[in-house]
C-alpha cells in the first residue's frame, strides 16, 4: 500500500494506448478502475483495467494480440461472466477482460465513481486500507475479505441510490 501517486492516470493512459494499439476495434471499452483510479486514495501500486471485448470467452479474438503486447494470461474464470485476467508490467497492471453487459465490470465502475463523488466513503475506505496495510497481509484474499464489510456497505448505498439498477437490499446486521 502506497500513498496516492499523481502519475497513476498517466500510467493508465499508456496502458490504454497499448491495449488499443494491440486490439483495435476489438477493444470496445477500456476503463481505469480500482483504487488507483480514485484521486487521493492509497492503493497497491497496480493499475487495474476493465477491458470489454465482444466475447471474453473467445480468447483467439484478443488474447494473442494482448500477449504480443506484453500481457500474460494469469487466470480464467468462465463461470464468473467469462472473466479473464492478465498481468502487465511497465506499469504493473491487472487487465480484467469481460464481455458487454458483465455485471462485475459495471459494479467496479460504479464503485470508482461513487468514491470519487462521496468524500465520506472515500475517506472511510482509505482509512480501512491504511489500517489493513499495517497488518502485513501476505494473502491477497485475506486482505480482500478484511475489506469486504465496508465495500458491501458502500455497494448497498450505491445500488439504493439508483432506482434503475435492479437490487434486492441485504443490509449487514
Amino acid at each position: 500500500m502506497v500513498a496516492p501517486d499523481p502519475g497513476w492516470p498517466a500510467a493508465f493512459q499508456r496502458l490504454r494506448e497499448r491495449i488499443s494499439e494491440a486490439l483495435g476495434p476489438v477493444a470496445l471499452e477500456i476503463e481505469h478502475v480500482g483504487s488507483t483510479s480514485v484521486p487521493g486514495l492509497w492503493a497497491k501500486p497496480v493499475i487495474d483495467v476493465d477491458l470489454v471485448v465482444p466475447d471474453s470467452g473467445d480468447e483467439p479474438a484478443y488474447l494473442p494480440a494482448l500477449e504480443a503486447a506484453g500481457f500474460e494470461l494469469r487466470g480464467r474464470e468462465p463461470e464468473w461472466e467469462q472473466h479473464r485476467f492478465l498481468r502487465g508490467l511497465d506499469p504493473t497492471s491487472n487487465i480484467h477482460v469481460f464481455s458487454p453487459g458483465a455485471q462485475e465490470s459495471r459494479r467496479q465502475r460504479r464503485f470508482r465513481d461513487w468514491l470519487v463523488a462521496h468524500a465520506d466513503d472515500r475517506a472511510a475506505y482509505a482509512d480501512l486500507k491504511r489500517s489493513l496495510a499495517q497488518q502485513g497481509f501476505t494473502d491477497v484474499m485475506q486482505y480482500n475479505n478484511a475489506k469486504a464489510g465496508l465495500i458491501y456497505d458502500i455497494y448497498e448505498r450505491i445500488f439504493l441510490s439508483d432506482p434503475a439498477v435492479p437490487h434486492d437490499p441485504h443490509p449487514r446486521a
